[in-house]
């Protein structure tokens, strides 16, 4: 008898608790009327449970795949540890995470700001205050979560930015090489929106907390970084800035992107 019921408890117990998971999922979107392949990553859910919520935002030609088996370590063991979703989208290569004014079929400002977000509030036990979602990427990503995150900062109560690329104005012939004028034209012709440097506006009265870093040896991205922090800093902005050593390769978002989902736990959990 003492055994049955040990039996018969285990089994209650586990009917409670889903097994971690990795998903793949292809989430209609309306605005731009196609499928987005989206990765979703739980801890073990237990019922009656709701979880915090994080967007990770590849850089320039990733893919959410890649995302989690190459670019973030161990990104299932974090989400059981901090008790986290982590929702991974397809930026679609080149996207940079705008709603495009050129091309009908990348708006993915929209899509991940609103659709995504809706769509994954509607179907897992997430916590629906803003309080508790966060969004975060690298590089394109960088861009991308600033770019999002402050539009909808009331879906948004912190943003992460690792290496990321920030002020098109020193972009150069990379403006054509990264292929972010197909998706805004030319930059002789690109709104001040655009600009992550013209954003400190509407990063005042957005009540977020802005987390930035960049590699000490990343030619690339070092400077503008610097000088966004250092825009930030004058503009009284909270914000927190780290540099360590390391160039503009997965070697260093390996280490900035786990430290940043730290950094995003100790947040939620009241430890700014």
């Amino acid at each position: 008898m003492k055994t049955l019921f040990t039996t018969v408890a285990f089994f209650a117990i586990a009917l409670t608790i889903s097994a971690q998971e990795i998903i793949h999922k292809k989430v209609w979107s309306k605005k731009m009327n196609k499928e987005i392949e989206t990765v979703i990553i739980t801890p073990k859910l237990i019922k009656g449970q709701t979880y915090k919520t994080i967007y990770i935002l590849h850089g320039y030609s990733g893919n959410p795949d890649r995302t989690y088996q190459q670019d973030i370590p161990d990104l299932a063991g974090k989400a059981q540890k901090y008790n986290t979703i982590y929702v991974l989208a397809n930026g679609n290569f080149n996207s940079w995470y705008v709603d495009s004014p050129v091309d009908k079929t990348s708006q993915y400002q929209t899509f991940i700001g609103k659709e995504l977000v809706e769509y994954i509030d509607a179907n897992y036990p997430t916590i629906k205050d803003r309080k508790f979602r966060g969004i975060l990427g690298w590089s394109m990503g960088g861009y991308g979560a600033l770019n999002i995150g402050v539009f909808y900062a009331k879906t948004f109560s912190i943003v992460g930015s690792s290496c990321g690329a920030l002020d098109f104005y020193r972009f150069g012939e990379n403006f054509h090489n990264y292929q972010v004028d197909k998706v805004l034209g030319d930059f002789k012709d690109l709104p001040k929106q655009y600009f992550t440097f013209d954003k400190t506006n509407e990063m005042k009265l957005a009540n977020q907390f802005y987390i930035l870093d960049c590699g000490t040896e990343d030619d690339q991205m070092i400077d503008m970084n610097r000088d966004f922090h250092q825009l930030l800093t004058n503009q009284k902005i909270q914000h927190l800035y780290t540099e360590s050593p390391g160039g503009h390769d997965p070697k260093y978002w390996n280490k900035s992107l786990s430290n940043q989902l730290a950094l995003f736990d100790a947040y939620f959990n009241g430890e700014k």
